[in-house]
């Protein structure tokens, strides 16, 4: 019998995943992994299990009553947990938190395989988890725990789901707490993981797509760029990928790569620094054209940190034709 991963995305950000029977529906798929997704008469009289289907194929059926569900409601993707019966993976946002719904975030263990320093600006840390990996939407982060303490630092996949080896793009930061335990190569020790976590990732693909990121904020592109090669992605994908200094360019045979593999991708570079001997100098919204928006028909994706995202949110206040969707993470760097 087949069966389908449910995404269940609560609104405190963390994610947890079910697997769904072929004829099973999703809220008695998440009661038989113990988690009590919100209802009160599981019939399809009440609406109270409500959720939104953000990606995927369903069927709801028609045992409920319009009361439950309205006609409007289901052409916006909205379910019926108690009626939907999946026929593919499926994201589904749903809008309490996790701990009403009596689940929390899930913990993994891994191990160091491999941690490579490119130069003083970032580290790539990969992970080896359990033989069925972790699982996450392209984009997500997982929080982790720095051995020896109580501390932990969230960092976002690089790496695409599915894969039992786990990457991570880290900044390095002078006398950083995760910083200085990377620097000491722990390649073979054990770390623990939670999440995954986060309500930026790549939803269901239908226009162009307009990736900006800075810094490290490279990562979860890097994820949700392997997923779309997967997919077959045919929609154009352009990436600006914006850093302070020359050697915080990082990972360009990556990207080299998948403009190989994935039709329809380019992406540009950019350096903030002045004195920089970079081809294009300035800041993202510098090297953005009218081509890249599509007359307002793309979805944009915004990875960096706070300047940059604010900076970027204004810019894309001030254009006449306002993107189909603008979805953005900012993440500060922890000393």
């Amino acid at each position: 019998m087949n069966s389908y991963r449910i995404a269940l995305n609560f609104e405190d950000g963390v994610t947890r995943f079910v697997d769904c029977g072929e004829h099973e529906k999703v809220l008695d798929a998440a009661f038989r992994h113990q988690i009590n997704l919100p209802m009160d008469c599981s019939d399809g009289v009440c609406g109270t299990c409500k959720c939104q289907a953000e990606s995927g194929e369903y069927e709801q059926g028609d045992d409920y009553i319009e009361d439950a569900l309205t006609q409007e409601e289901a052409d916006k993707g909205l379910v019926l947990t108690c009626q939907m019966v999946p026929k593919s993976d499926c994201v589904i946002a749903v809008p309490i938190s996790s701990s009403v719904c009596k689940t929390a975030v899930a913990k993994w263990q891994g191990q160091v395989s491999e941690c490579r320093q490119y130069e003083d600006a970032a580290y790539e840390l990969t992970i080896d988890a359990a033989a069925e990996g972790v699982p996450f939407l392209p984009g997500q982060y997982v929080n982790i725990a720095v051995p020896g303490g109580q501390a932990h630092r969230s960092y976002s996949f690089s790496s695409a789901p599915g894969e039992s080896r786990l990457s991570f793009l880290i900044k390095q930061v002078p006398g950083g707490l995760m910083s200085s335990w990377l620097a000491q190569q722990p390649v073979g020790q054990d770390v623990e993981m939670t999440g995954p976590l986060g309500s930026f990732y790549l939803r269901q693909v239908s226009r162009p797509l307009l990736f900006l990121a800075g810094g490290t904020g490279l990562a979860p592109f890097l994820s949700m760029l392997e997923v779309l090669v997967q997919q077959g992605c045919k929609q154009p994908v352009h990436l600006v990928y914006g850093v302070t200094r020359d050697q915080d360019l990082v990972m360009l045979d990556e990207l080299e790569s998948l403009t190989q593999r994935l039709v329809g991708f380019s992406y540009i570079t950019c350096v903030v620094d002045p004195q920089s001997s970079h081809e294009r100098k300035g800041y993202v919204t510098q090297h953005l054209d009218a081509s890249h928006w599509h007359e307002g028909q793309v979805d944009v994706y915004l990875c960096g940190p706070p300047p940059m995202v604010d900076a970027v949110s204004q810019f894309i206040d001030a254009q006449t034709h306002a993107p189909a969707h603008f979805y953005y993470e900012k993440f500060i760097t922890s000393q």
